[in-house]
């Protein structure tokens, strides 16, 4: 079973799961564990990184064989050719000694002796050369073969390199693009408790608890909920992108006695009203969005002061696209 079928099993027994519960500490376990799974896929996402600049790395290393292996076969060519030429240089001595020797067939059995024992000679050098010469066709036909080889692995590594970063580019393109719709759909709210950031792949969309929310309550004011509805009507027209909605609070503890207990509590029952406010605004998958409360262990800005505080007080949309397309590549190679 693949990385993203199982992330979306996961999310749909989440969701079930989380309809279906009746206590609010059931609601905290469950954030809980969408936070470890968050966590391990952001992990998969930096093996995946690794893997391809190991992959890069091992491109160049192919690179250097290649190289390496074009400067021994154009060695051998040299040495092929000098063998050529001293062939050619030992079958011309042979064709002049044959002629010498019909020259000299009246002489003395002593110089007979001679002149055969030196064409002895020559025909030994003869095959001696030839044999050098066949082995070393013998070891320039391997070499290319080799090379050969190492360039079909080599283009092969190319292009599952260029697959994988042309779909990062489109990763990359899709958030950028993402970023600019919403900053035009949210142009009146932002700066006025609400920012819009790119990093890391993701766009964060942050807003402060004064444009959502009353203190200390969970459900959303008029202007937050306009504000939701139009971050719905994008997420609605770009379906490949996930959605994580984080509630976070300041350090003040909650002492409350009724529904809301803690800052626990605030944090995830804040996020889950802000995900019903999205799923009811449009044509939304309920699979693509998870909801998570932080409590106050995840602050802006370290402080107690009250400027601090109210920076730390806020919901955050976490938007990435979905990452099916790679996790095939990388499950095919």
């Amino acid at each position: 079973m693949s990385v993203i079928k199982f992330a979306s099993q996961y999310l749909l027994v989440f969701c079930l799961i989380f309809n279906s519960c009746s206590s609010l500490k059931d609601a905290k376990t469950q954030a809980k564990n969408c936070n470890d799974n968050l966590k391990t896929c952001q992990a998969k996402l930096q093996q995946m990184e690794l893997e391809l600049a190991d992959l890069s790395e091992r491109q160049q290393n192919h690179n250097q064989q290649l190289k390496t292996l074009i400067k021994d076969t154009t060695s051998a060519n040299a040495q092929f050719r000098q063998a050529m030429l001293e062939l050619a240089a030992i079958q011309k001595l042979n064709t002049e000694l044959k002629a010498r020797i019909n020259q000299l067939q009246n002489g003395s059995d002593r110089e007979n002796a001679k002149l055969s024992g030196s064409l002895q000679k020559t025909r030994d050098d003869l095959l001696k050369k030839q044999d050098e010469l066949n082995e070393l066709e013998n070891q320039l036909n391997r070499q290319r073969k080799a090379l050969d080889i190492l360039n079909e692995e080599l283009k092969k590594r190319e292009a599952r390199v260029a697959e994988l970063e042309d779909i990062l580019k489109r990763k990359d393109d899709a958030v950028t693009a993402l970023k600019r719709k919403l900053s035009e759909a949210l142009l009146g709210f932002e700066n006025k408790g609400l920012t819009i950031t790119q990093k890391n792949g993701k766009v964060y969309v942050s807003m402060d608890e004064s444009l959502l929310f009353a203190s200390g309550k969970t459900e959303i004011e008029g202007k937050g909920v306009e504000a939701l509805r139009h971050v719905a009507k994008v997420l609605e027209q770009n379906p490949d992108i996930n959605i994580m909605v984080e509630g976070h609070t300041d350090d003040v503890p909650m002492n409350g006695k009724g529904e809301i207990k803690d800052n626990w509590d605030l944090s995830v029952m804040r996020a889950t009203s802000i995900t019903k406010i999205i799923l009811n605004a449009g044509n939304i998958n309920g699979s693509r969005i998870t909801a998570a409360g932080r409590a106050e262990y995840f602050p802006l800005e370290k402080g107690s002061t009250p400027d601090v505080r109210k920076k730390n007080r806020r919901t955050e949309l976490i938007l990435s696209p979905k990452l099916d397309e790679l996790f095939k590549v990388l499950e095919a190679n």
